[in-house]
């Protein structure tokens, strides 16, 4: 058998008539299995649970009680709210989500002034020192 190039040309295109109908017609306009749509709005919902958490956390910290702490160990606010901004997303999610929980327990009288005090240079040694790691 000798197969010339006209012969093949024939074999190619009947081939794609056949690929064509035999499948399904949606399947052939089928979009990317997640539309730039719904990329977009995941990421600004994840920028904007990003920032909420950076406030809640820079709320916490510009708060006079923290100022205070952090100044009783010589650790300046500056310092904390710019390592605050470096911290990945879901460090910023576990800071906030304590915060809130320290916040809440001072509030109900289930902490008293020392122990926030305690609690605030704990969390914001922590800043720093998770801002150090990663920075290695």
């Amino acid at each position: 058998m000798n197969f010339n190039f006209r012969s093949s040309v024939c074999v190619l295109v009947v081939s794609m008539l056949v690929l064509t109908l035999v499948l399904p017609q949606d399947m052939l306009a089928q979009e990317h299995v997640v539309s730039m749509t719904d990329l977009r709005r995941d990421m600004v919902a994840a920028a904007q649970v990003r920032q909420n958490n950076q406030g809640k956390v820079v709320k916490f910290f510009s708060s006079e009680q923290a100022k205070k702490a952090l100044k009783s160990v010589n650790l300046p606010y500056q310092r904390v709210q710019k390592a605050v901004s470096q911290l990945s997303d879901e460090e910023l999610a576990r800071l906030a989500a304590r915060t809130d929980k320290i916040q809440n327990d001072f509030a109900a009288g289930a902490l008293t002034n020392q122990e926030i005090t305690y609690i605030l240079i704990a969390l914001a040694t922590a800043v720093i020192v998770i801002i150090l790691v990663a920075a290695r």
